[in-house]
């Protein structure tokens, strides 16, 4: 029966083209969920299949449906559905069949004793193809796990269960829900890891193949800028440039003096060396600058703060729960 209670549990389901998954996967999470308080939005991202009618003949009091215009992609559709929940938790998973819901319950408990801010799965016994999803997936990981600073031994399970205020904040733009772990890492998250089911798929068609690997590369430069130099940018694009700017300095320099021995300097590859790398170390001193000016006016212009308060102790026996984003005004 419906509550006006906060529900302590918002499963977030993006789905695009899932019409034979829909139906099992809700009678799923309801035998997992019983006894919780929860509810359930299903995110329909332009699909075609006839998901959205599926979706409308098991609707109840506790599934949301939440109707994209078109096919965005998963972080928006994610992110759609994120945006609209409303309980102290929020779990997401794919919509085919292949995350286990039953696993829900011992991820939220291990939250909860923990005082974790994410819960993340790992597909322990893959039920993938080797070749196709297996192998290029842990080469992924294994370049994420390097590069990025962040440990996870599966960055690509959906299944997740995270602290509401955290998965509002991330900002799942683009293609970034590969880098969620990373984004919740931005956002001063406690971090943890779990084993959890994985089932083969038995219906429907998979979304994901070999052609993402370029938009994970590209994905990943980002995550690694807003990692290191999202609120220093001039300390990225202000060395390079000195750097630069230096070395092309020098050479001029080299090239100056053999001048002044009589030397003939015109023409020599040299010269157009030295003559690119100072132009280009101008413009990236330049656009530091103005990268920095656009970070400030990004934090002062909605009175943003670029630090993250996790709580706030008062007195010896009292505790003030402020695990909001304090650089975002409600």
């Amino acid at each position: 029966m419906k509550t006006n209670k906060r529900p302590e549990l918002s499963v977030v389901v993006a789905v695009y083209n899932e019409a034979e998954n829909v139906r099992p996967l809700v009678q799923r999470i309801a035998e997992a969920l019983r006894g919780f308080e929860y509810e359930l939005i299903y995110v329909d991202d332009g699909s075609t299949d006839g998901t959205l009618d599926e979706l409308k003949s098991v609707s109840d009091n506790r599934l949301k449906i939440i109707e994209l215009r078109k096919n965005y992609g998963q972080s928006l559709a994610l992110m759609a559905g994120i945006d609209q929940a409303v309980g102290e938790y929020i779990v997401t998973l794919d919509g085919d069949l292949q995350n286990d819901p039953f696993d829900i319950p011992m991820m939220l408990e291990l939250a909860k004793k923990g005082d974790w801010d994410l819960v993340a799965g790992i597909r322990a016994n893959r039920q993938d193809d080797v070749l196709f999803r297996k192998i290029p997936s842990r080469i992924a990981n294994w370049i994420i796990r390097k590069l990025s600073g962040v440990h996870m031994k599966d960055y690509g399970c959906a299944l997740k269960v995270f602290r509401a205020e955290i998965a509002k904040g991330m900002g799942l733009y683009g293609e970034l829900h590969r880098f969620i772990p990373v984004l919740a890492y931005l956002e001063g998250a406690r971090i943890t890891q779990v084993n959890v089911r994985h089932h083969p798929r038995v219906a429907g068609q998979s979304k994901y193949g070999l052609g993402r690997t370029f938009k994970v590369v590209s994905d990943l430069l980002l995550m690694l800028f807003f990692k290191k130099y999202m609120q220093r940018p001039m300390h990225l694009f202000g060395i390079w440039g000195i750097v630069l700017f230096a070395v092309g300095a020098l050479i001029n320099l080299y090239l100056g003096a053999l001048k002044l021995m009589g030397q003939d300097i015109w023409g020599k590859p040299l010269l157009i060396l030295a003559l690119m790398l100072v132009v280009a170390g101008i413009q990236l001193v330049t656009f530091g600058i103005m990268v920095e000016i656009q970070m400030r006016t990004y934090f002062e212009s909605q009175d943003k703060r670029p630090y993250r308060i996790r709580r706030i102790w008062l007195g010896a026996n009292s505790e003030k729960q402020q695990v909001a984003d304090s650089a975002r005004k409600e």
